[in-house]
């Protein structure tokens, strides 16, 4: 019978199945973040791995649209005093027109 056990580099099988359940560090505190798997086998924290790696670009992108979302917020009341003053340089504008063509009315 074969007793050489596998390294990290080179296990002694590919296969999920047959590999040895991961155990949590001896130095790690209890109640620390990384969930306790001595329960799980391999496949299954290989999995839970997995769907966590495949969620993190989406947990990235909704934390840069909440910046995105957060900045534009600041910005909006600067945007919208530009505007007024563009209204009312505009509207001033109109009325110095209006002034003008009432003085060139009245003049003839």
């Amino acid at each position: 019978m074969n007793t050489v056990t596998g390294t990290i580099d080179r296990p002694l099988t590919h296969d999920p199945q047959k590999q040895a359940p991961m155990t949590s560090s001896t130095s790690e505190p209890i109640g620390s973040a990384t969930p306790d798997v001595t329960t799980l086998g391999a496949h299954a924290a290989r999995q839970n791995r997995t769907r966590e790696m495949q969620l993190i670009p989406e947990a990235l992108a909704r934390a840069h649209m909440h910046e995105r979302l957060r900045q534009a917020d600041e910005q909006r009341p600067g945007a919208r005093l530009i505007a007024a003053r563009r209204m009312q340089r505009r509207a001033e504008r109109a009325s110095m027109r209006a002034r003008r063509a009432l003085a060139m009315a009245v003049m003839q």
